[in-house]
C-alpha cells in the first residue's frame, strides 16, 4: 500500500496527466495523457502493481496488440512541462557508494533474455546501415549489434575495461564512469547512432548526459534506448523503482525533450512474447538538423 501511494505521488508530481496513459489503447485514440479520460476502475488497476497489468486477459494475441498500443501511444502526444520537472531526489539511489566498486567485476553475462536479445539484434539489424559510425553508452562485453552488420568507427563507452576488451563488435573503447563525469570525450558530430541497453536508468545525471548524445550525434542522427523490466535495484535512480513500464517509456522520452537537441522522440514496442518473455522497449529520437 505504501509503495503505491509512492509511485501515484510521484507520477502526479513529475507527469500529473501520465495516468492517463491506460487510455491510450485503440478505443480512446484521443486521449492522451488527459486526466479526464482516467476511470476510477483503470486507475485503480493501474495502482495494484509496479508492473502495468492488461485489464482483459483474452488472448495472448490481444494481449500483445493491446499492449502495444498503449507503450507506442505514450510518446505520442506528450503533455510535457514547461520545465525540467525532477529534482536532485529522484536521482539518488539506494547504494551511493562509488560506482566504480560496484562495476569492478566483470559480468559476462546477459541482462535480458534470450527472446529479448534476439529482438533487440533485429531492430539493429532493420535500422543500422553498413558504414555507420556508431557509440554504444553504458557498454559491455556485448552490444547485441547484427554480426553481419558492417560498421564504420564502433565505439564501447562503460565501466568495465575487461567487458569491453571482450566486445569483438567494438572497434575502441573508453572506461568512463558517467554518474562522476556525464561529458563524452568525442568531437562534435562523431556519430550516426548512439545505443543503451537497458542501463538508462542507472544515469543519475540524465540532463547532462542527453545533451551530451545530442552533441556527438551528426544532423539527423538517432539514440535508441532499449529498456526492460529488469535491473540493479540499488544502482537505478529512485524514480525509475517508483514507476512502471509506461511511465519509464514517458521519463525517457523526456530526457530527449529536455535537452532541447532533439526532434519529437517515439517508442517501438519490440516485445517478442509479451507475458511470456522480457518486455523490450525502444525510445528514440533523432538530432534536430
Amino acid at each position: 500500500k505504501i509503495e503505491n501511494r509512492v509511485q501515484t505521488y510521484s507520477t502526479m508530481r513529475v507527469f500529473p496527466s501520465l495516468l492517463g496513459a491506460i487510455l491510450l489503447a485503440k478505443n480512446h485514440p484521443s486521449a492522451a495523457f488527459s486526466p479526464r479520460f482516467i476511470l476510477r476502475g483503470e486507475r485503480s488497476a493501474l495502482k495494484k502493481s509496479n508492473q502495468l497489468i492488461p485489464f482483459k486477459r483474452s488472448s495472448s494475441s490481444d494481449l500483445k496488440v493491446s499492449m502495444k498500443d498503449m507503450t507506442e501511444k505514450v510518446l505520442q502526444n506528450p503533455k510535457w512541462p514547461d520545465a525540467w520537472p525532477y529534482t536532485e531526489e529522484d536521482f539518488m539511489r539506494q547504494d551511493e557508494s562509488d560506482d566504480s566498486i560496484f562495476y569492478e567485476s566483470p559480468r559476462l553475462v546477459y541482462h535480458i533474455d534470450d527472446f529479448a536479445v534476439s529482438a533487440l539484434t533485429k531492430y539493429y539489424e532493420e535500422n543500422f546501415k553498413d558504414g555507420e559510425d556508431v557509440l554504444d553508452i553504458c557498454s559491455s562485453w556485448v552490444s547485441h549489434y547484427p554480426t553481419d552488420w558492417k560498421g564504420g568507427n564502433v565505439v564501447g563507452l562503460g565501466m568495465n575495461e575487461f567487458e569491453l576488451s571482450k566486445n569483438k563488435q567494438l572497434s575502441s573503447y573508453v572506461v568512463k564512469d558517467l554518474n562522476s563525469d556525464p561529458f563524452f570525450p568525442f568531437e562534435d558530430s562523431s556519430f550516426d547512432k548512439v545505443t543503451c541497453v537497458v542501463s538508462v536508468d542507472y544515469l543519475n545525471k540524465p540532463k547532462e548526459v542527453f545533451k551530451e548524445i545530442g552533441r556527438v550525434l551528426r544532423p539527423g542522427g538517432i539514440a535508441m534506448l532499449s529498456m526492460s523490466n529488469r535491473c540493479f535495484p540499488t544502482k537505478a535512480f529512485r524514480i525509475w523503482l517508483q514507476t512502471n513500464d509506461l511511465e519509464h517509456i514517458f521519463i525517457a522520452g523526456s530526457f530527449f525533450h529536455y535537452s532541447g537537441l532533439f526532434d519529437p522522440p517515439s517508442c517501438d514496442d519490440i516485445s517478442p512474447n509479451p507475458g511470456r518473455s522480457d518486455p523490450l522497449f525502444v525510445v528514440k529520437a533523432t538530432k534536430k538538423a
